[in-house]
């Protein structure tokens, strides 16, 4: 937002050696995944996760009629994805993850909010997913939507860690930019 005030209004009035140019803010792109874009999710997921989903996966994931995988991308590099399958009125999240030097800067959000308002729109009726409980941030961030954890699943990962069982449903939506519940 400051690099906008700049090129909107002090720049205009001085004029600044190339050298000094402000670069461009890339916008938010997000869209579904394709099969072009494979080799680009899989670098993110094995940045991103202790136990990464497979390449099969993934291909398995894009023939599925119920799931899609959303992708963000800043300019031409890919910041994150979300994996989700709707099934009747419910939506279950699969898989978030936010390249590691994307992370802090709203990534995981817009995916959510993308995610969340475009399932809403069609009837949603929850939505659930399993995070790990040392996942500090990311529970966090769910907290922050209105996801309460309903259960608690125990080993459920490789490594033996728990899942928090986190559900959201529309009338708990907290639309976290605004501080009020949407319905």
């Amino acid at each position: 937002m400051a690099d906008n005030f700049l090129r909107a209004f002090l720049l205009p009035l001085v004029q600044l050696p190339e050298r000094f140019a402000l670069p461009m803010i890339s916008e938010n792109i997000i869209r579904p995944m394709t099969e072009a874009d494979l080799d680009q999710v899989l670098t993110v997921e094995q940045l991103c996760h202790r136990t990464p989903w497979s390449e099969a996966m993934f291909q398995n994931e894009l023939a599925n009629p119920l799931s899609r995988i959303d992708l963000l991308w800043r300019g031409p590099c890919l910041a994150g994805f979300l994996c989700a399958w709707r099934v009747c009125q419910e939506l279950s999240i699969l898989n978030v993850a936010t390249a590691p030097n994307m992370r802090r800067s709203g990534v995981a959000r817009a995916l959510l909010e993308q995610v969340l308002a475009r399932n809403l729109r069609a009837g949603l009726e929850r939505a659930l997913l399993e995070v790990r409980p040392s996942n500090v941030a990311a529970i966090a961030l769910y907290r922050s939507f209105g996801f309460c954890q309903i259960d608690r699943r125990l080993r459920y990962y490789s490594d033996g860690e728990d899942a928090l069982v986190l559900q959201l449903t529309p009338t708990g939506l907290v639309h976290p930019g605004m501080g009020g519940q949407i319905h």
